[in-house]
């Protein structure tokens, strides 16, 4: 029984969690940096770290919370870009990284508009 809990935690663990939420817009409401709003989209990305942040066990950064959630969300909306709004991500260095001790958690988040 514990090896059996034991492995569905490292399968979730390895397996990251990640959330995508979407809102459709009207384009009379919503200004959009040249083109026609489609969506607002919302990415976060949860990360797990070992050894101060030095080993990334499950990525959690800007790029994949932009390029692999984001820009991938709002072209399976139909938009051809992404006019992004806010972005930001767990700090890795000087003192956070005393907070990561040997097992941290890290956090990256974006919103955007998606444009057609």
């Amino acid at each position: 029984m514990k090896k059996a809990l034991l492995a569905v935690f490292v399968a979730t663990a390895l397996a990251g969690c990640t959330s995508v939420e979407t809102a459709v817009v009207s384009n009379s409401e919503i200004a959009a940096n040249g083109g026609e709003a489609v969506a607002v989209i919302q990415a976060e990305a949860l990360g797990l770290t070992a050894i101060f942040h030095i080993v990334n066990i499950v990525q959690s950064d800007l790029d994949t919370v932009i390029n692999k959630l984001l820009v991938a969300e709002a072209k399976a909306m139909g938009a051809s870009k992404v006019d992004l709004k806010a972005a930001s991500t767990t700090p890795r260095s000087g003192l956070y990284a005393l907070a990561g001790g040997i097992i941290g958690i890290t956090s990256s988040q974006a919103v955007g508009i998606a444009v057609k």
